[in-house]
């Protein structure tokens, strides 16, 4: 396990934004470190993205929305190590994770107002 201090049950508490946004923090890595030409770091990146993916995978929260997130693993996969048959661009990634992001931000900044109130 790359990510030493996680727990899946820290994990489990976070939004489905969060937990994406975080795949995304590593996805984005990866692509940076592969744009680079730093394979090793990009690799480990890629890792730890990964690793996040299968922990989502198992967040019995996500149960209905598993057919997305798994489809989004496998166009990673296929775009980071296979033959991009689904022609995505670091862009395309970086815009869909971002929109994680800034909801999983825009949340976070709504549950600050209401517990300040």
């Amino acid at each position: 396990m790359l990510h030493k201090n996680l727990q899946k049950e820290q994990w489990f508490k976070l939004s489905v934004c969060e937990q994406m946004a975080n795949i995304g923090s590593e996805v984005i890595r990866a692509i940076k470190w592969k744009a680079k030409r730093n394979n090793d770091y990009a690799y480990l990146a890629n890792t730890r993205a990964l690793e996040l993916f299968d922990m989502t995978l198992e967040d019995p929260k996500y149960a209905s929305g598993v057919k997305e997130l798994t489809r989004a693993r496998e166009f990673w996969l296929d775009y980071f190590f296979g033959n991009n048959q689904y022609h995505q661009t670091d862009d395309e990634w970086i815009r869909y994770f971002l929109a994680f992001t800034y909801a999983a931000r825009n949340n976070i900044t709504k549950r600050q107002k209401i517990l300040i109130k």
